[in-house]
């Protein structure tokens, strides 16, 4: 039994292709799965230290401005699909798995042609446009988000399956990270972070607010900077005249190793929309203030956001409006109207899929 997997660019494309490859292993024990990457994606690096074998083939994108670059596109588009024709037929998959990134084009197309069974699977509200056209000739359509749905083809093969998120997330309990965290019963944790490397605009809204937010006893706040801007938020904190040390019911890290335990036990989350991180929070029914990237790809993470916001399970702050006066402002708001935040948390794990990952295998194993 042997699959080929193949996503890339970003790490929105490359983990849950990961999750995937590891869900075969497990549905199928003893199968070989196959990654193909390119040289320059995130994948090249990820990919390998996963323990998967990894081939590359070239990939590029149009650029959507006038531009040289363009005019080698179709070479380029060529030479991968004859490399992803030329590895397909020496492995001899059961089927390719795509889940976005320049180079799934080349590789899902290329088994298309040779009769292999294909899948797909689109990460954000707003598809790529990779898989906007590959879902016209794949076996299965996976999406995370019912909006995405209305993007592609009337007559693509398209199931709602979420997005898999990590088991740790899933089964963390939350009085028992609320007691390891030190919160409180009746206090309000907020939870703010905007990813790994963190985000700016959210690292300054919430070294501006932290003075008023300390003044709230009811209100505990846990924000992550992010490894590369920790040291930016102390001096941002310096400017404002501020301690953490001097604050009791505030703690700022760098990195959040425990997250599942953290988002266990928070009762808001204030975050970028990313689809891994709305996956993460739907999937423990969290209510969320959410502020997209605005820099995003074809500005999706603004179309994820939306998808919670229009089920009543978040709400939204455009990046160009968020300040520290905005923060507090609706952090005041919850704290006084907890009905809300619990008809938010009904909404949010209503949109949940704790079992995406198996419902995605099913879907693979259909087509096999």
């Amino acid at each position: 039994m042997r699959f080929i997997v193949t996503g890339g660019g970003t790490g929105g494309h490359i983990y849950p292709a990961l999750a995937i490859a590891n869900g075969l292993k497990q549905r199928f024990p003893g199968c070989t799965v196959m990654y193909i990457g390119t040289n320059s994606g995130l994948e090249a690096d990820i990919v390998p230290k996963a323990g998967f074998e990894f081939h590359v083939v070239r990939a590029v994108g149009i650029k959507r401005s006038i531009s040289w670059h363009n005019l080698k596109v179709p070479w380029e588009a060529w030479a991968g699909y004859r490399e992803a024709r030329r590895l397909i037929r020496n492995f001899i998959p059961r089927a390719v798995v795509g889940t976005g990134g320049y180079v799934c084009g080349p590789v899902v197309l290329a088994a298309y042609r040779l009769k292999i069974p294909t899948f797909i699977h689109e990460q954000n509200a707003l598809p790529g446009m990779t898989n906007r056209i590959l879902s016209r000739v794949a076996d299965r359509v996976a999406v995370t988000f019912e909006d995405s749905m209305t993007f592609l083809p009337s007559r693509a093969p398209v199931h709602l399956t979420g997005l898999p998120v990590r088991a740790e997330i899933v089964s963390a309990v939350r009085e028992r990270a609320r007691e390891k965290l030190g919160v409180h019963k009746n206090e309000l944790l907020v939870l703010t972070f905007g990813g790994s490397q963190g985000a700016r605009t959210l690292n300054q809204a919430v070294a501006q607010s932290l003075r008023f937010l300390a003044g709230i006893p009811e209100v505990r706040l846990l924000h992550v900077t992010g490894s590369g801007q920790y040291e930016q938020f102390m001096d941002m904190l310096q400017s404002e005249g501020l301690e953490v040390s001097m604050l009791d019911n505030i703690t700022v890290v760098p990195y959040m190793y425990e997250m599942p335990e953290a988002m266990a036990a928070a009762d808001l989350v204030v975050s970028r929309a990313g689809a891994a991180t709305l996956a993460e929070i739907t999937v423990r029914g969290l209510p969320a203030l959410l502020v997209p990237f605005p820099f995003a790809t074809g500005n999706h993470q603004e179309y994820n956001a939306k998808a919670l916001v229009s089920r009543g399970a978040a709400e939204l702050v455009l990046d160009a409006d968020l300040s520290g006066s905005t923060l507090v402002t609706k952090i005041k708001q919850f704290l006084a109207d907890r009905n809300r935040l619990k008809e938010m948390s009904v909404a949010s794990l209503r949109l949940g899929r704790p079992h995406a990952l198996d419902d995605i295998i099913d879907l693979i194993q259909d087509i096999i």
